[in-house]
C-alpha cells in the first residue's frame, strides 16, 4: 500500500509526537551515554552521516559513536571489529546508540518504522526492485530489523523491506514496534563480539552471480 492519504498523515503526526516525547523521556539516558562516550572515546560523541531517505532524498542521521578513530601505519582506519569498544558493544546491544535518531523522527526526516536507511553509496548497488525500499519513509526499526537485525543476510533484509513497502498499513507499524521492543529487551539479533557490523553490500550483479 502506497504511503499516502490520511493513514500517512496519522503516521507522520504520531512519529513527530512520539519522537519529541521520546527525546524528553530518554534525556537522562542520552545524558549518561554522552558522558560515557566522551570519557572513554573522546570527541566527537556523536556519529553523523548523510543517508538516503524517502524517495532517496538525503538527510543526516545521528547515533552515538561506538568505535574509536584508531588508524594503522598506513593512515587508514583500522577494521571496524578492532575499533569497536566494550562501551560501544554495550550501546549497540541495548540499542542506546540509536536514541539520538529520535531527533530525526521529531523533525520528520525519519519514521519510527520503515526500512533502515543505508549508505548513499549503496544506491547504485541495488537492483531496480530493491530500490523500491525508498518508496516509503525510512525508520529506526522495520520489518527486517524486527526479524533478525544484523543476524540475517542482505537478501533477506531486502525481501522483508519490500514486503513492508507492499503491505504497509498502520496496524503493521504497530506490530513492528511491539516486536522491536521485545527484541531490544531480549537483546536478540544484535551483532556479536566478533562481528561489528553487517558485511558491505556488494553490487547487484556480483550478488546475482554468486547465486
Amino acid at each position: 500500500m502506497r504511503q499516502s492519504g490520511w493513514r500517512f498523515w496519522v503516521k507522520r503526526v504520531f512519529d513527530r509526537t512520539a519522537g519529541t516525547i521520546g527525546l524528553v523521556a530518554v534525556a537522562p539516558i542520552i545524558g549518561a551515554a554522552t558522558v560515557a562516550v566522551r570519557a572513554t572515546m573522546g570527541s566527537p560523541v556523536f556519529f553523523h552521516q548523510v543517508r538516503p531517505g524517502h524517495h532517496e532524498r538525503p538527510f543526516v542521521i545521528w547515533k552515538f559513536r561506538t568505535m574509536t578513530l584508531e588508524r594503522g601505519p598506513d593512515g587508514n582506519l583500522l577494521p571496524d571489529v578492532e575499533r569497536l569498544t566494550p562501551l560501544g558493544r554495550f550501546l549497540r546491544s541495548t540499542s542506546i546508540d540509536e536514541l539520538p535518531q529520535l531527533w530525526c523522527v521529531a523533525t520528520g526526516a525519519l519514521s519510527l518504522v520503515g526500512p533502515r536507511p543505508l549508505l548513499v553509496k549503496y544506491l547504485e548497488r541495488y537492483t531496480p526492485e530493491e530500490r523500491r525500499r525508498h518508496d516509503v519513509l525510512p525508520g529506526i526499526t522495520g520489518l527486517a530489523a524486527a526479524n533478525g537485525r544484523n543476524a540475517i543476510s542482505w537478501e533477506e533484509k531486502f525481501r522483508l523491506d519490500l514486503q513492508y513497502v507492499d503491505d504497509w498499513d498502520l496496524a503493521l507499524d504497530a506490530k513492528i514496534l511491539l516486536k522491536t521492543v521485545w527484541k531490544v529487551l531480549a537483546r536478540e539479533g544484535v551483532t556479536t563480539q566478533t562481528e561489528a557490523i553487517m558485511p558491505e553490500l556488494q553490487p547487484a550483479h556480483l550478488r546475482v552471480a554468486r547465486r
